[in-house]
């Protein structure tokens, strides 16, 4: 397991919660549902359970639901008979039967079909598949852990996901945190890219400047560590000089962190003097009053338009109702304020959700 750990760079307390769970769970075969945006991490802790437990020395197969066709998905996890459809001029065992002693891991579950999702409890349940244009069941030892960047318990009522199915796989839930809730990891995640990439081109070491950092931490990372990633291999193409600064960013984190450093204090945004600023223009000057209306030099500060400028303020206000939620989606609603349907279509829109 360090091994694979020593990739999962973090040191908050939401993290190590996940690895304890991860270490206690290892040595089972109980089934996994591992949770989380996109770009998380779901795999590099599948591998880490995997690598961890007794099936280390047996195979991993991965495969991802969302991107095989949903024709081919069936034959692909359970294999085929010659003859059983147009092309199979052999038979060919499936990704369970190739995994046989080791892990299974089912990626974007949620993506499955629901007339295959029958199929797929019931070899939880029997431990044995059948092969496509098959007469007979096919006995199969894995363990199965599974990950989706939905909300399923929301799939569930929406008739989209079985009930039964959903039980069957949630034996051990683990919900990866979002970037940006664990941003004082966000640094030492850039500097580890950072040195990497530096060293598959051959350039020295680039350190980050305290302005950099700043930004870094700011940004609100949708993409999560992915995101983080490629961005980092991109400045270590392009920036100069031994030192990452603020301006070698690209303009889309600098921009939308400006918007979240500007909104840090207590009254959603921060006034560079608030005695003087709102002299005269009707805002809340006294010191028992912490919020401060925004002006327009507030948004030349800031070097963005009205509508980026409420987009921004929008992105914080729901980043804090899922941080202080855990990232259910009906509880954040209700701290807004704002229908469960309305929040996730938001989500939607921003990518957050497929």
């Amino acid at each position: 397991m360090e091994r694979e750990r020593k990739e999962i760079i973090g040191r908050g307390t939401t993290l190590r919660g996940v690895f304890r769970i991860v270490e206690k769970v290892a040595p089972t075969d109980s089934t996994v549902l591992v949770t989380g945006e996109s770009g998380t991490g779901k795999e590099l802790i599948v591998r880490c359970l995997h690598e961890a437990s007794p099936r280390a020395g047996k195979p991993f197969v991965a495969v991802n639901c969302g991107a095989i066709p949903r024709d081919l998905l069936e034959s692909e996890l359970f294999g085929y008979e010659k003859g059983a459809f147009t092309g199979a001029v052999t038979a060919r065992a499936g990704r369970f039967e190739l995994a046989q002693g080791g892990t299974i891991f089912l990626d974007e579950i949620g993506e499955m079909d629901p007339a295959l999702q029958v199929k797929l409890l019931r070899v939880l349940q029997e431990k044995e598949v059948e092969h496509v244009g098959g007469s007979g069941p096919h006995s199969v030892d894995v363990r199965v852990v599974a990950a989706t960047n939905r909300d399923l318990e929301a799939e569930v009522e929406a008739g989209r996901f079985r009930e039964d199915l959903f039980y069957r796989l949630n034996v051990i839930p683990i919900q990866l945190p979002a970037l940006r809730e664990r941003r004082g990891d966000v640094p030492l995640l850039a500097q580890a890219f950072l040195r990497r990439f530096c060293q598959l081109r051959g350039r020295g070491e680039m350190r980050l400047a305290p302005e950099a950092r700043a930004v870094l931490e700011a940004y609100p990372w949708p993409g999560n560590v992915r995101e983080l990633e490629n961005c980092m291999e991109r400045v270590s193409i392009l920036a100069e000089g031994d030192s990452l600064e603020a301006g070698d960013l690209p303009a889309k984190i600098r921009k939308a962190a400006a918007g979240t450093l500007g909104c840090a204090s207590a009254g959603g945004l921060e006034a560079e003097d608030s005695a003087g600023s709102s002299a005269g223009s009707g805002a809340a000057t006294g010191p028992a009053d912490a919020f401060r209306w925004p002006e327009l030099a507030d948004l030349e500060r800031l070097g963005m338009g009205l509508r980026d400028f409420l987009a921004a303020c929008e992105d914080r206000l729901v980043e804090e109702a899922l941080a202080s939620s855990q990232n259910q989606h009906a509880v954040a609603a209700r701290l807004l304020g704002v229908k469960r349907t309305t929040l996730i279509e938001k989500l939607r829109r921003k990518g957050r959700m497929d």
